[in-house]
């Protein structure tokens, strides 16, 4: 197939613009031809969001495709390690074979973390060898975040092992350390550590930069770091990543709205374009990146680079999208294999205590953030349980282990706000067991219940409810996009109706669980200090 596009080329090599025609054949640039007068409209290289987790989008990788796309994403750099730690291998294969079928370039890191600690229970393991045998695949550009930062640092064998594999295919290896510097900083770098995309300061982002690390400036819908990084980012070399993106938010925009704010808020045009398109395809040797002879012709035409209106997108040098709409169809490939049905009862979700009050810790979530924080509230026990207080906005939060019976891990929660009813979810970060929160317990059974039945969200008074059905692996949906947003705005809707406020309270929901980022959590057996890695109690007995 051969064509040509004519406009303002943005050459993010030599950081200059000139008018242009780009010729190209058989999906390869073959030529480009200054021209006296170009359209008004400029030729960017494609896209790349460099560290994603496609599960998050609720959508498989083709639905996700569908909608990304048409946003000028041209190519993706994902760790499945989301439906890894549910389905395993098995999963890592779904993702891989639902993205054949698409466009879009799909391009994997091999999930290094799986389960991301020893402190929770996962669905499956993700060993040395499987490590290599995805490595050895093309399609595998680098060992995925390793998130059990204090494993590497205290020079585990196994999480030394899966780095070492990744050296041997000389593929890079991303990090995962919030907080971390000093020695301990150098450490980690040391054992082969490149990039990282947990900075919430410009001061992390430097000393970081400065030891050798790509800094990945993260903007989701879960955790937006985007203007805490500025002075880093408009100064250095980086990466602007989205990590986890909703389909909600996916529909609105991908990396065309990430720079479209980074420009807004006076980053340089040419400086934030690199971000997207050269210096991440030069990381992970991608042959994408920039629009030159012999690369292959993955192209954005944009109205201007302000505003980053996407006119027309270019996969090796076929029109996939044009005006905001992708040119071909998603068919979502099934997927079978499911976990085992969990139901509680509302005895389970009693935390006992003798006397009329108890102390608690309670996380504490923070709505635009993935980091929590502790709180010490006293509660009111009856008939020997300690009860949520709506006044102090504290509520009963649960984890529900997803894969075999066992008790459900209890304690409380500030920041959700809810006057009545409960809300429970198979998306809890990364292990993906059953999270819930609620007003009353009886409230939550029934959403852990119901949630667990069809995977995904459910919203429940025991009266009014609401469903998101996510029906691969309890994580993503072969529904459109739209469908899926429409199903997750009801739920949000009815959330709303009992009082939650939080912006994307789902997504601050299934952080709560993520034991490797600071600083209270609950996994599946208990509540989780991730600054001392250590369980701690729920209940505080100061007569002690």
């Amino acid at each position: 197939m051969e064509g040509s596009v004519e406009g303002n080329l943005v050459d993010v090599v030599n950081g200059k613009i000139f008018p242009a025609k780009v010729l190209f054949s058989e999906g390869t640039v073959t030529s480009i031809e200054r021209i006296e007068i170009a359209p008004s409209r400029f030729i960017l290289p494609g896209f790349i969001d460099a560290h994603i987790h496609i599960e998050s989008s609720q959508l498989c990788p083709s639905r996700f495709a569908e909608t990304a796309v048409a946003h000028g994403t041209t190519g993706v750099v994902c760790d499945p390690h989301e439906i890894a730690n549910v389905l395993g291998m098995d999963g890592i294969g779904y993702m891989l074979e639902d993205a054949k079928g698409v466009p879009l370039r799909f391009n994997f890191t091999a999930p290094s973390c799986v389960p991301s600690t020893d402190f929770e229970t996962s669905g499956a393991r993700i060993e040395v060898e499987d490590i290599e045998k995805l490595l050895k695949k093309k399609e595998f550009v680098g060992l995925g975040e390793m998130m059990n930062f204090k494993a590497v640092l205290r020079k585990d064998p196994g999480a030394i092992a899966k780095i070492k594999a990744a050296k041997f295919f000389w593929k890079p290896v991303d990090g995962h350390c919030p907080g971390l510097t000093g020695r301990e900083l150098v450490d980690y770098i040391d054992a082969g550590i490149t990039s990282d995309h947990e900075c919430t300061t410009s001061d992390e982002a430097e000393e970081k930069f400065h030891m050798g690390m790509w800094i990945m400036a993260r903007e989701g819908s879960g955790h937006k770091n985007l203007r805490a990084l500025l002075p880093f980012v408009k100064a250095n070399e980086c990466f602007l990543v989205t990590d986890d993106i909703q389909a909600v938010d996916l529909a609105e925009g991908h990396i065309d709205a990430l720079l479209r704010k980074a420009v807004l808020m006076g980053v340089d045009p040419i400086h934030a374009i690199r971000a997207v398109t050269a210096w991440p395809s030069w990381h992970y040797f991608l042959p994408t990146g920039v629009v030159a002879v012999g690369k292959p012709a993955d192209m954005v035409i944009v109205e201007d680079i302000r505003e980053f209106k996407v006119l027309e997108v270019y996969i090796g040098g076929e029109l996939v999208a044009k005006d905001g709409r992708a040119l071909f169809a998603a068919s979502p490939l099934p997927l079978a294999a499911r976990t085992p049905r969990r139901e509680v009862t509302v005895e389970e979700l009693a935390i006992k205590h003798d006397g009329s009050e108890a102390d608690v810790r309670a996380i504490v979530a923070d709505p635009n953030q993935i980091e929590t924080a502790e709180a010490i509230e006293k509660l009111k026990v009856e008939n020997g349980v300690i009860v949520p207080d709506l006044g102090k906005d504290v509520l009963l939060l649960a984890v529900v282990n997803r894969y075999k019976e066992a008790p459900p891990a209890l304690g409380f929660v500030k920041g959700f706000k809810l006057r009545r009813g409960a809300a429970a979810s198979t998306i809890a970060h990364d292990s993906h067991n059953i999270i819930a929160i609620g007003v009353d317990r009886d409230s939550m059974a029934k959403a852990i219940s119901k949630a667990s039945e069809h995977g995904g969200y459910h919203v429940t008074d025991g009266e009014e409810e609401a469903s998101l059905v996510l029906n691969i692996a309890g994580l993503m949906s072969t529904e459109p996009c739209a469908k899926v947003i429409e199903d997750e705005r009801a739920a949000i809707e009815l959330m709303r109706k009992f009082g939650c406020d939080l912006p994307a309270p789902f997504v601050t929901l299934s952080f709560l669980s993520l034991l490797v980022v600071p600083s209270l959590r609950l996994s599946d057996r208990g509540l989780f200090d991730s600054r001392s890695f250590k369980f701690v109690d729920a209940v505080l007995d100061r007569a002690k």
